[in-house]
């Protein structure tokens, strides 16, 4: 069972004295990850009478209204107004859907009348920046790059200073992604951002971790070690469809802090809720 077998609790559960231990089963299978299942189990119990733990409807509407709080981290909405242009950096490893992710915000902006610039920091990968380049094309906004292998710092430099010099609202920038086990990957990344920072006072704006859904528990071992090295403002979940749980969002908020940006999935992406100006 998954995060969404969540529901079932309210049909199932046959032996309602065994309720709080399928409840663990399921928590744990849904990748929300050991230690914030302890705390919810702990909740439960310390918050429910005996007979509300034989009550699966009780049950499930505690864990709704926990999990929707873990998810309300305290954190400013983003505006993509408040900056001229306003910097957005996509870090994350290679394969969590980076590239997919910079290309469908810069289509939700251009519909939104904003022009969009992207830079492709990410020059180690092979066929990275034709990968953006492709979105780029599709979506119409036009993709500063490098030679391949070159510094992603000047790159991304370059990008923000054309953004500045031609007016752009918003620059999404990739960056490099190889194993995020990798110190120089982090070295790098830091080093992305106190050159962004000497192109334009105040940037980044925005620090978004792109995690794939179906990464389970490596997932928030990668969030642990990103934001060690970054600021990390919101994470990004990709690949919600097919055998992803979802539940290590909950996880990450717990344990980090740290809100969901966006949602993403095959059919389609979602804004969460109370993190982005409506009039963004």
């Amino acid at each position: 069972m998954g995060f969404a077998a969540w529901a079932t609790l309210r049909w199932q559960a046959r032996d309602r004295s065994n309720l709080v231990e399928e409840i663990e089963k399921v928590l744990l299978s849904a990748d929300i990850g050991v230690r914030t299942s302890q705390k919810l189990l702990d909740e439960i119990r310390a918050s429910l009478g005996r007979r509300e733990l034989a009550d699966p409807t009780a049950v499930w509407t505690h864990l709704r209204k926990r999990s929707i709080e873990f998810l309300r981290v305290d954190a400013p909405k983003i505006d993509f107004a408040s900056a001229k242009p306003f910097v957005l950096l996509t870090i994350g490893v290679n394969g969590s859907g980076k590239t997919t992710t910079i290309g469908k915000l810069a289509s939700k902006l251009k519909a939104e009348g904003k022009s969009v610039l992207l830079a492709a920091g990410d020059t180690f990968r092979a066929a990275a920046t034709e990968q953006l380049e492709v979105w780029g094309s599709r979506v119409g906004a036009p993709v500063v790059r490098g030679k391949e292998g070159s510094d992603p710092s000047s790159v991304i430099f370059e990008g923000v200073k054309r953004a500045t010099k031609e007016g752009f609202d918003v620059v999404i920038a990739d960056t490099a992604g190889r194993l995020h086990t990798k110190a120089n990957l982090m070295e790098e990344l830091q080093k992305v951002r106190r050159v962004v920072g000497k192109a334009l006072e105040g940037a980044p704006h925005e620090t978004w971790l792109v995690i794939d859904a179906t990464s389970g528990q490596n997932a928030i071992a990668q969030a642990q070690i990103f934001t060690q090295a970054m600021s990390v403002t919101g994470i990004v979940l990709t690949k919600l469809d097919g055998t992803a749980k979802g539940g290590v969002i909950l996880g990450i908020a717990d344990q980090l802090g740290i809100p969901c940006a966006i949602s993403v999935s095959a059919s389609g992406w979602r804004i969460c809720a109370n993190l982005i100006q409506k009039n963004s």
